[in-house]
């Protein structure tokens, strides 16, 4: 079944919304077409997500969000990587039909902030949503037979 070029739109705005929303949740900064944490209009040059001043401050990530069937990740990742601000590092949000959003981002970006929250907390796979009996699953599967 085809999807319109309309749907498809307003499907990849909803992705931008939920981001949008996810990191005023998580910063407590407004959001909105006013705001320090906006969604940029369809076809606008830049970031998904627009952040300035403090917002960029406690949020220091350029975002590119995709809501499509067919993943072209590494043409994304260069987008998003020509995309970048300064003083910030790429993020993207990829999603199909039915299914969760994912993250890609920069492995050393990635370790820098699991370091910066490992000396903030004792991480655990809790912190991911891995319960006891995920984890027991995970180690299982790891070991050699």
């Amino acid at each position: 079944m085809t999807i319109s070029s309309h749907a498809a739109k307003a499907k990849a705005r909803g992705l931008q919304q939920w981001v949008m929303h996810q990191i005023s949740d998580l910063t407590g900064i407004p959001c909105g077409k006013d705001e320090m944490i906006a969604s940029r209009e369809m076809g606008q040059s830049g970031t998904d997500v627009r952040l300035i001043g403090e917002a960029k401050r406690m949020f220091p990530f350029s975002v590119e969000c995709k809501r499509q069937e067919n993943w072209s990740i590494p043409a994304w990742i260069k987008q998003a990587k020509s995309n970048q601000e300064p003083g910030t590092e790429w993020l993207l949000f990829c999603r199909r039909n039915n299914e969760e959003a994912v993250v890609v981002m920069d492995a050393e970006a990635f370790f820098h902030l699991l370091r910066m929250y490992k000396r903030n907390t004792e991480v655990t796979l809790q912190h991911f949503g891995i319960t006891p009996e995920k984890e027991e699953i995970i180690y299982t599967r790891g070991r050699a037979k």
